[in-house]
């Protein structure tokens, strides 16, 4: 297959972002409860399969504009003071590589600061990482084709339990050593709830707004794709929504939070927060060991703490549990939402260290 033929913008402008994806075509879909029970039994992996996306509902939309409004303050100061770490860790070009596709609009936004406030050169592809399989070789292997090892960074929207962020080192590493290159495979994110990322601007488990939307904020990208046909210079899959065009909010909201970060900037950058990864790192530990001896799990696959991971799960999983820090809080309305939604049972535990947590069902359970 053409790889060049596949690089394409999907609703964002041209300049800020190309996705090195193959747009799939008559791809079937896998209903949600199918999907769990192949992934479960081990038939198929998630990367595999694909569940088709429904536009958010009227409640939903509402709940996305809520979160937009109380949380655009925090994530604009968080996209700038991200900006500022990767404009202070990359000398010369900055080659972002958001990862497909949570890593999507932060990418979209971070470039344009690195631009404009620290007048940085900047090009930002996105690309597709997935557990167990590592990140997409012949997308790396394109992006070396036109840019140095050296100025590559990797970004995302968060961090769970970690487990992205270690794939990316993994698998890069073996890539550096396959290809005789040195591509650093530390993790650029808005919030590391797991001590993680290489880098991040927080620490705290907060609504990032675009967490709440699928597609239409994330440039009409479904979820990527690495079926087990793939050839080896075949980039992953993905298809394009383009029949969402009408209620895409990838551009304005990409747009808002860039404004809003450019407004603080210029009343002066606010500084990185200092990030204690190993104390991240322990209570991520924590939170996981007591939940699975609580809940009787054996696998933390299928434990997904912090909100961003627990919206996912409601999203496109089949849950079987949602633990609320506190039910009444703002950030947690949406989670309420597709709960009730779902009929999922919500547990409130105040000694939870996230304000959300999401645990998927396991064939069997009651």
């Amino acid at each position: 297959m053409n790889n060049a033929l596949s690089t394409f913008s999907g609703s964002y402008a041209p300049d800020d972002v190309q996705f090195l994806l193959r747009r799939l075509h008559g791809q079937a879909f896998v209903s949600v409860e199918d999907k769990e029970a192949l992934i479960q039994s081990g038939r198929h992996h998630y990367s595999e399969m694909l569940s088709a996306e429904a536009l958010p509902s009227a409640r939903h939309l509402e709940l996305f504009d809520a979160a937009c409004e109380a949380n655009r303050a925090r994530m604009a100061a968080d996209c700038l003071r991200l900006a500022h770490l990767l404009a202070a860790r990359r000398a010369g070009q900055i080659t972002l590589v958001s990862l497909a596709r949570a890593g999507t609009p932060v990418g979209v936004i971070v470039k344009r600061l690195l631009q404009r406030v620290f007048h940085r050169h900047v090009v930002h592809y996105a690309v597709s990482i997935v557990r167990d399989r590592g990140i997409d070789e012949a997308a790396l292997r394109a992006i070396l084709a036109h840019h140095v090892p050296a100025s590559i960074a990797f970004v995302d929207g968060w961090t769970g339990k970690g487990v992205i962020a270690r794939e990316l080192e993994m698998s890069v590493e073996r890539f550096n050593m396959r290809h005789h290159v040195r591509i650093d495979p530390g993790l650029f994110v808005l919030s590391d709830l797991a001590g993680a990322a290489a880098h991040a601007a927080s620490d705290a488990d907060y609504l990032i707004p675009s967490s709440i939307l699928n597609a239409t904020v994330s440039g009409l990208v479904s979820r990527t794709v690495a079926e087990r046909d793939m050839g080896p210079d075949d980039f992953h899959g993905c298809l394009v929504y383009d029949e969402f065009a009408a209620h895409d909010r990838s551009r304005t909201f990409a747009d808002d939070i860039a404004a809003a970060a450019l407004e603080l900037a210029a009343a002066g950058t606010p500084a990185p927060a200092a990030i204690d990864r190993e104390r991240s790192a322990a209570t991520s530990r924590e939170c996981l060991r007591t939940i699975a001896q609580r809940y009787g799990i054996a696998d933390v696959n299928l434990i997904k703490p912090g909100i961003g991971e627990a919206t996912r799960v409601l999203l496109r999983r089949v849950p079987r549990l949602l633990l609320l820090r506190d039910a009444d809080a703002a950030d947690v309305a949406h989670l309420r939402l597709l709960a009730r939604e779902k009929d999922v049972p919500v547990v409130v535990d105040p000694t939870l260290p996230y304000q959300g947590v999401s645990l998927i069902r396991r064939k069997g359970d009651a």
